[in-house]
């Protein structure tokens, strides 16, 4: 027996898988909460780089953008090559990229440094998932520790922002990317000693699908470049529809390569599952608005109300109970209830907020105008992201579910990527228009009252497409196709 065989037999056999999942929580808290503390910090990051606040969003988006877009390779990678081991290595890769991101000294590093930060994310979020899915059997168990999974996906954020704040304005925004090395040093260690290892079987068999990869991310890395220049060239432009026409090509090659290769990125046979491509469907609505409120949150409460970074952060506090409350909340109403009907519920919910939040006036205030509005989307989201996990997870085979956990994941980032892009070109032009409209320079408070006119069409957008996912919800994945997560969890209720 080889010393890894050896390694990774004897945590199945004496670990607990509570211990587990704890450990692959904290790595995917660092990597989730990485997608959002930089919001907070980046009118810091714009002045101590010179970023343009055109460019500034890339901050985000080169995050997100290769976190999406290397996803289903990481996750397919975990299936063949082993799951702790792809899992560690996304841990180092993270680890580095945080180190060289606060070293940075100019824009470009930035964002090239964050690009590499996603790339470790894409490695270590399937991998975490599947190895939960793969420890936990179907069932109260599965339920109780997707529960706990998804209050760290989305409490992660909420977290990010306080985190963010605190961090940029006791020390300096560098520190929001320090911070994660010392976490990752000790998810390594701890990993490398208590996480089991798994596999597909017949993996030394396959291959990855390193073409497929290339052309999904190139792909979409060139629509959202596309749409965050469609405000300065015009989204009818020569430019703007050949970059659309480009991404096209590429993704159409990408669905190409996959029905050709021997070991597709994305076998499309499990296409044919309803639930997982409804519940992914699903996530790519969702996380497009829950990124985006996050974002011009930040900028509102900073750039209009005058937060300081600390009480920016503080502020988005209530975000992470909220979150928690509903993802507690979520476990008791899928034994009453059904996944499907939570899922819808909360989904509902995190569309009141976001409506209510199209309210933000220019001399407003936290208490009245602003947290109601967060406070009900984030009651909303955690109420949503357990049940999208487990019909997404559910109703594939074993050797699958990093296929499955990388498809969810992917569309939660790819989803947050799109929308943030998006809504910020559209933001702007809403902006731009009501100073072109003036017809004189614009006072400071027609230029605020301008910038929030922007801010609501955004909050509003967002909650359009969060209510879209409960139609696709509704018309996608009917009871039948999630029985076996709802009867798994009957016994639970009887008890």
């Amino acid at each position: 027996m080889t010393a890894t065989a050896r390694l990774a037999s004897v945590p199945a056999r004496t670990v607990s898988p509570w211990l587990v999942l704890v450990l692959v929580g904290l790595a995917q808290f660092m990597v989730v909460l990485d997608a959002t503390i930089v919001n907070v910090a980046l009118p810091s990051i714009q002045r101590g780089l010179h970023f343009s606040p055109a460019d500034l969003q890339w901050v985000v988006n080169a995050y997100t953008l290769a976190f999406g877009g290397f996803l289903l390779l990481g996750g397919r990678a975990a299936d063949l090559f082993g799951r702790r081991r792809l899992f560690m290595a996304g841990i180092a890769v993270f680890s580095v990229a945080s180190l060289l991101n606060g070293l940075a000294g100019s824009a470009g590093m930035l964002v090239a440094g964050r690009a590499l930060q996603g790339l470790g994310g894409a490695l270590v979020s399937p991998a975490a998932l599947s190895i939960i899915t793969t420890t936990f059997a179907d069932g109260t168990a599965r339920t109780r520790a997707l529960g706990v999974w998804s209050a760290i996906a989305v409490g992660g954020g909420a977290v990010g922002l306080l985190l963010g704040g605190v961090l940029t304005d006791l020390v300096s925004w560098q520190w929001v990317f320090f911070v994660n090395v010392p976490v990752g040093a000790a998810a390594l260690a701890l990993s490398a000693r208590y996480v089991p290892e798994s596999r597909s079987s017949g993996a030394r068999r396959r291959r990855l699908d390193v073409g497929g990869a290339a052309a999904v991310t190139l792909g979409l890395l060139v629509l959202v470049y596309a749409i965050v220049n469609a405000q300065s060239a015009g989204w009818l432009s020569a430019q703007t529809l050949g970059l659309v026409a480009v991404s096209a090509v590429l993704l159409a090659t990408f669905v190409l390569v996959e029905s050709r290769h021997r070991s597709p990125l994305i076998r499309l046979g499990i296409l044919r599952t309803r639930s997982l491509v409804g519940a992914d469907l699903v996530m790519l609505f969702v996380a497009a608005g829950m990124f985006a409120m996050f974002y011009f949150a930040s900028l509102y409460v900073q750039g209009v109300l005058g937060y300081s970074p600390l009480r920016a952060g503080l502020a988005f506090l209530p975000i992470t109970a909220g979150i928690v409350s509903g993802a507690g909340l979520a476990q008791q109403l899928i034994r009453r209830a059904g996944v499907r009907a939570v899922a819808m519920g909360g989904m509902s919910l995190a569309t009141l907020g976001l409506l209510l939040l199209t309210r933000v006036p220019v001399e407003g205030s936290y208490a009245a105008d602003l947290l109601p509005g967060l406070l009900t989307m984030a009651v909303g989201l955690g109420l949503t992201f357990v049940p999208i996990t487990l019909i997404a997870t559910t109703n594939v085979a074993g050797e699958d579910a990093g296929l499955a956990s990388g498809l969810l994941t992917t569309a939660q980032q790819v989803g947050g990527a799109l929308g943030l892009a998006t809504l910020s070109t559209l933001a702007a032009d809403r902006t731009s228009g009501a100073l072109g409209a003036l017809g004189h320079a614009p006072l400071p408070f027609e230029r605020l009252t301008a910038l929030v006119s922007g801010f609501q069409l955004a909050f509003l957008i967002a909650g359009c497409l969060i209510a879209t996912g409960v139609a696709v919800l509704g018309v996608l994945v009917q009871r039948q196709h999630v029985q076996r997560i709802d009867l798994a969890v009957e016994p639970a209720l009887a008890a």
